[in-house]
């Protein structure tokens, strides 16, 4: 059988997500944060099927911010965090059958004793495997090779896109070369070309995801998180990608067709009130009043016939409705709906971040 990763924005089966409750990500007081995932499970629940792994300490609060649908099912499976792109399995899909299968990656919590953002991941390890036996899919264990699901993104067409800051960090597989992750991702992913951006979003802490600074909308087009500043340390990156993107083709040998999409004007910055609600366990990244966190607008997520769009509020109101219509503009054939995202962005991820797609 020969498998390949479907595009984010072919038709679905199913999206995951985890409801969220570590102090150190969410706050001593979640709630805020729970209701825009409950927000996005209800919402993504209109259009296709959704699973929200659940722990006893918030089923009680998830069952009372969630709709009563058919469509939203609850999995008592235990994490250590909310991030669902990372932790699920990335889904392939058998280019004879159409059977759907997950990957189980070695997870490390972005980067494991080198450089990872908590000391205890166990749990969330194990989630992807946890996962396909509760919902019924195969799984192919990726055994020790480490990587998360918002370091990858696929056209469906056999090209794969990520990041040379990421993929190629200490903390993830050491010991193999560039050519050796390569060959990797292809075997597993059924691709036939990866394209290497340099870098992310300025100051994301899992090593600049590529889910973060860059995504494909159709074959032979994508996204990319840009700034007119100079001055905004986001602009040599977003640059240095640029640059790249006009430099290659797709593994159909097309030329790239790169959208701009500005990050939000103002950067989004963790404040005093933010600070003193997060809880730090021994040995987790913390936070420092007035860091930039890595906001994009990029870090959306395809949902059937649908997009949701991160909104920051305040002072990128502005930022947000350009966002707006300039996705409007690209994707004709779905409705863009804006979600408030400042109290998910506060947790270091975006809604890409916490979701997970299962392809029809």
């Amino acid at each position: 059988m020969s498998y390949y990763m479907p595009a984010e924005f072919s038709r679905q089966r199913a999206a995951i997500l985890v409801f969220p409750e570590r102090p150190g990500s969410w706050g001593i007081d979640p709630l805020p944060a729970q209701k825009v995932f409950a927000e996005l499970i209800n919402t993504i629940a209109k259009n296709e099927t959704v699973y929200a792994a659940v722990s006893p300490n918030c089923r009680k609060t998830a069952e009372k911010l969630l709709d009563r649908s058919e469509n939203i099912r609850l999995l008592d499976i235990p994490t250590n965090d909310a991030w669902a792109r990372d932790i699920a399995p990335t889904f392939v899909k058998d280019t004879q059958t159409g059977e759907v299968r997950g990957i189980s990656w070695k997870f490390n919590a972005w980067g494991g004793t080198y450089d990872g953002l908590y000391a205890d991941w166990a749990l969330d390890d194990a989630f992807a495997g946890s996962f396909c036996k509760q919902a019924g899919f195969g799984c192919t264990d990726a055994e020790s090779f480490v990587l998360e699901g918002g370091s990858i993104h696929s056209d469906g067409e056999g090209t794969l896109l990520t990041t040379e800051s990421c993929l190629l960090s200490k903390g993830r597989n050491p010991d193999m070369t560039k050519a050796d992750i390569e060959r990797t991702l292809c075997s597993y992913l059924g691709g036939e070309k990866v394209l290497w951006l340099p870098r992310g979003i300025y100051n994301d802490e899992t090593d600049e995801h590529v889910d973060n600074v860059c995504a494909f909308i159709r074959p032979g087009e994508v996204v990319l998180a840009w700034t007119d500043d100079m001055n905004d340390p986001q602009y040599p990156l977003s640059q240095a990608d640029l640059e790249y993107l006009e430099s290659v083709t797709d593994a159909k040998g097309r030329r790239l067709t790169v959208h701009k999409l500005p990050i939000p004007d103002t950067p989004v910055t963790v404040t005093a009130a933010d600070l003193a609600n997060y809880r730090f366990e021994e040995g987790e990244d913390t936070r420092e009043a007035g860091e930039r966190l890595a906001a994009s607008y990029v870090n959306f997520f395809f949902a059937n016939d649908i997009v949701l769009l991160p909104q920051f509020g305040g002072e990128n109101t502005a930022s947000d409705e350009r966002a707006l219509d300039i996705m409007r503009s690209l994707l004709l054939d779905r409705e863009i709906i804006p979600i408030p995202a400042i109290d998910i962005i506060k947790g270091g991820g975006n809604i890409h971040c916490i979701t997970q797609q299962i392809p029809q």
